[in-house]
């Protein structure tokens, strides 16, 4: 398999939900080569643009690169959510103002860290409560474990989980029947 299309399935495995506007953001990690890797994400970037989205790259360790599929517009939403705002707030991005801001910090606490912050689900779309509920439990005593562990509404995060599981689906099934992402998504 080529590199560019165990890229792209690699995007439909962990991304779609992103992708195909179900959420905000999702994380991967690839391994290789940081070139052809970095490569890769300019040309999505560039094609996918068109439909707002956007990857990040956020830290590389060896040959892993951490990066953030982000749908532009969703995640420009969220960021404006009052609660979601107060709780960025708390964790240092008071002065951020746009989204590549927000990302620049998420980029700087990651490298300070040295692990994933807890803001991290933020810019995910999990659930504020289930975050504090993380927090506070210290990632114990969930109610349910899927994409996040699930602290307050466990049946609208089972809808929620099938409805991400359906975008990865489709996806996967696109690539299988011969198409690249791009067609998928329906990009030209």
């Amino acid at each position: 398999m080529s590199e560019t299309k165990e890229f792209e399935r690699e995007l439909a495995l962990h991304t779609a939900p992103a992708m195909l506007g179900a959420k905000p953001a999702n994380l991967l990690t690839m391994e290789g080569n940081s070139r052809t890797i970095s490569e890769n994400v300019a040309r999505f970037n560039k094609k996918a643009a068109q439909k707002g989205l956007h990857i990040k790259e956020l830290r590389r360790i060896g040959n892993r690169t951490l990066m953030l599929l982000y749908n532009e517009r969703l995640l420009n939403k969220r960021l404006c959510e009052e609660e979601v705002r107060k709780m960025f707030c708390g964790f240092g991005y008071g002065a951020c103002k746009d989204c590549p801001q927000y990302l620049e910090k998420l980029c700087d606490r990651m490298d300070e860290s040295g692990d994933f912050p807890h803001e991290i689900g933020l810019f995910l779309g999990y659930p504020v409560g289930d975050i504090k509920g993380f927090i506070a439990n210290k990632g114990q005593n969930c109610l349910l474990c899927g994409y996040w562990k699930v602290y307050s509404d466990a049946e609208g995060a089972r809808r929620t989980f099938k409805r991400y599981n359906n975008c990865t689906k489709y996806m996967v099934d696109c690539l299988a029947h011969g198409k690249d992402i791009y067609s998928a998504l329906r990009i030209s």
